[in-house]
């Protein structure tokens, strides 16, 4: 038996609902990831703190919210919290009854906690010749902080933190199963209205890959214009 001819009209016919998706899912990216980053980086400061207390109380977030899947903690948020009735009667129900702000709460939980541990990683690769310089200097623990440790921290953490923002780039597909019509819910009305399975999942797959290749450029540029002191200098070659 012969496979069914692609169509294609229904998707051109969709594209505005498809660009209206797309919308929605750069939205949820960057209010999350900005969120997310704001977060992370007083965080990042905690988990490394001296004081285990400090350091103990931000790993354990970071363990339980890297050691569940992110749909658990949706779910948990949009679905749990809503069946409580000393929350839907508290003043934040207003809010935990909205699929967006829901949606908002998961993706900047999830990612503060691998943000977190990526900005921490960065503070701890700081070479100690930095900090004794600037003790050198006569700088008290907030200029290191602000001078030396986080500038510093924040470029390393380029690569790291470029993989993050895909990552969560591709789980704002989930914000799908509380209703918002990103991307992924888009290709899935049209599936369940025309029932073509390969053009409906294949356009959304050619827009992800788009999104994808887009901030990896953009992180490549960052990382080439902060990180060039940290490539190695190719010899010089001799004339002659």
């Amino acid at each position: 038996m012969d496979a069914p001819p692609v169509d294609w009209s229904v998707i051109f016919g969709a594209l505005p609902n498809f660009w209206r998706g797309l919308q929605i899912t750069l939205m949820l990216l960057a209010i999350s990831m900005s969120s997310g980053l704001l977060l992370s980086i007083p965080l990042g400061v905690l988990r490394v703190s001296p004081r285990r207390w400090v350091s103990g109380s931000v790993w354990f977030y970071t363990y339980v919210i890297r050691g569940t899947p992110l749909l658990v903690q949706l779910f948990m948020i949009y679905f749990g919290l809503a069946q409580f009735e000393a929350v839907r009667e508290s003043v934040a129900w207003p809010l935990l009854k909205s699929a967006w702000f829901c949606a908002w709460l998961a993706f900047t939980l999830n990612t503060t906690a691998y943000t977190t541990e990526i900005v921490a990683g960065a503070l701890r690769a700081t070479p100690p010749g930095e900090l004794e310089a600037a003790r050198s200097l006569g700088m008290g623990t907030a200029a290191i902080y602000r001078r030396i440790l986080l500038p510093g921290a924040l470029r390393r953490a380029l690569p790291q933190y470029g993989n993050e923002v895909v990552m969560m780039m591709h789980a704002t597909a989930l914000a799908s199963t509380v209703s918002i019509v990103e991307l992924t819910r888009v290709a899935r009305d049209v599936y369940s209205d025309h029932l073509l399975p390969a053009e409906a999942f294949g356009t959304v797959a050619v827009f992800y890959f788009v999104l994808t290749f887009t901030l990896v450029g953009i992180f490549k540029l960052l990382e080439q214009r902060y990180l060039a002191h940290l490539r190695p200098k190719q010899p010089e070659r001799k004339a002659g």
